[in-house]
């Protein structure tokens, strides 16, 4: 796989790709009424479809076990269930990405929510541009975490793989102007089309750009 044929594949194909809210459902759970009313109004006049609102962690799980939605805001201070350990239960069962929502003084949360499995988070005050791009990068790392545990089961092995296919997707992106998803999806379907996994061909894309480099 030449990287110049890599180059011309990827100019075609992503000109007809684009990441749309349309479709997607949302449960929002965030105990300040105010707050939770702004955020559902803010994603359905984007596209999305708040599908549940939730006051606290635990109605947060029950409605994600019941709805399934394609992605979960989770404000992380709420009464009972908070929702760090709202996520680390959503995320023990794969059920949805969740996007935490943390004020400026909560910072030294965020590890704690990128270890209960957030996949990405938003600081509030937050403006809409802010929370809607975090959902899409939320909804493609969850699916690009599902999609290299169906390839590797191995656990060291997958973070090895996990790894390389994100060191790859950023030489797309940087050579290539890709959007995260954009870069994975054409990862998936190159493993797809050439019968090679994912970081075979993360490794390809790897050499390609540093053989380049190196001319």
């Amino acid at each position: 796989m030449d990287f110049q044929e890599t180059r011309l594949k990827v100019a075609s194909e992503s000109k007809n790709r684009s990441d749309s809210p349309e479709g997607r459902t949302v449960v929002v759970a965030e105990d300040e009424a105010l707050i939770r009313l702004d955020t559902v109004e803010a994603l359905e006049d984007a596209g999305y479809d708040v599908v549940g609102q939730a006051a606290s962690g635990q109605e947060a799980i029950d409605l994600t076990r019941e709805l399934r939605p394609d992605v979960v805001v989770m404000d992380v201070k709420m009464p009972g269930t908070d929702g760090i350990t709202a996520a680390t239960e959503i995320g023990k069962e794969n059920l949805a990405p969740v996007v935490m929502l943390t004020a400026f003084s909560q910072q030294s949360l965020v590890e704690k929510a990128a270890d209960a499995g957030a996949m990405a988070y938003v600081v509030k005050p937050f403006a809409p541009e802010k929370l809607l791009p975090a959902l899409e990068v939320a909804i493609s790392r969850f699916d690009q975490i599902n999609a290299l545990k169906d390839e590797v089961t191995d656990m060291k092995a997958r973070f090895e793989a996990r790894k390389r296919v994100d060191r790859a997707k950023g030489l797309l992106m940087e050579n290539m102007g890709m959007t995260e998803s954009e870069a994975f999806r054409w990862i998936q379907k190159t493993s797809m089309d050439r019968r090679l996994t994912m970081q075979e061909v993360a490794d390809v894309v790897i050499n390609n750009v540093a053989n380049q480099n190196d001319r």
